[in-house]
């Protein structure tokens, strides 16, 4: 198993597909997962340290697991099948969860928690990046940045949420 950093999320073109891209620890390896936009802006939001007037999902389920005193032990990316990846949450008293991944990322980066990823994984969707693509992808985070910068929360709010 492999430790995992949070590179980032950002738009994939030309598909305008969102992927939250992670990067081993100590190691050569990026791992995209294509992600929703819903959940793009969850990690988004967590990553640039955002906070909704009201709770995100991802927020509430944080709420509720410190209201019952639990803490998520860590996150780990365990499969791909069919091109879909799949992840489990790990809490301190060891009961697993099955969780898409997107959401494991976006309660990890909110409750602190290490995020893995087992070498099959790894082996079969990382990817090695040329320095001049990392530094490309590096612009690409920072427009994304940009964006995040001109919108406020109420701008997600829909109609019965």
């Amino acid at each position: 198993m492999h430790r995992l950093d949070i590179v980032g999320v950002r738009v994939e073109l030309p598909s305008k597909q969102p992927i939250v891209l992670l990067k081993e620890v100590g190691g050569e390896r990026y791992l995209p997962i294509w992600i929703g936009a819903v959940e793009a802006t969850a990690i988004a939001f967590a990553q640039e340290g955002i906070t909704t007037a009201r709770p995100m999902t991802h927020d509430l389920m944080r709420d509720v697991l410190r209201a019952l005193q639990t803490e998520l032990a860590q996150v780990t990316i365990t499969d791909l099948q069919d091109g879909v990846f799949f992840a489990t949450l790990r809490f301190a008293n060891g009961v697993e969860v099955s969780a898409r991944p997107s959401d494991a990322i976006a309660l990890a980066m909110r409750m602190g928690a290490p995020v893995y990823g087992v070498e099959a994984v790894l082996a079969e969707a990382g990817i090695t990046v040329p320095e001049e693509q990392e530094q490309e992808q590096e612009s690409e985070l920072e427009k994304f940045r940009e964006f995040l910068d001109t919108i406020s929360p109420e701008d997600f709010n829909t109609p019965g949420s």
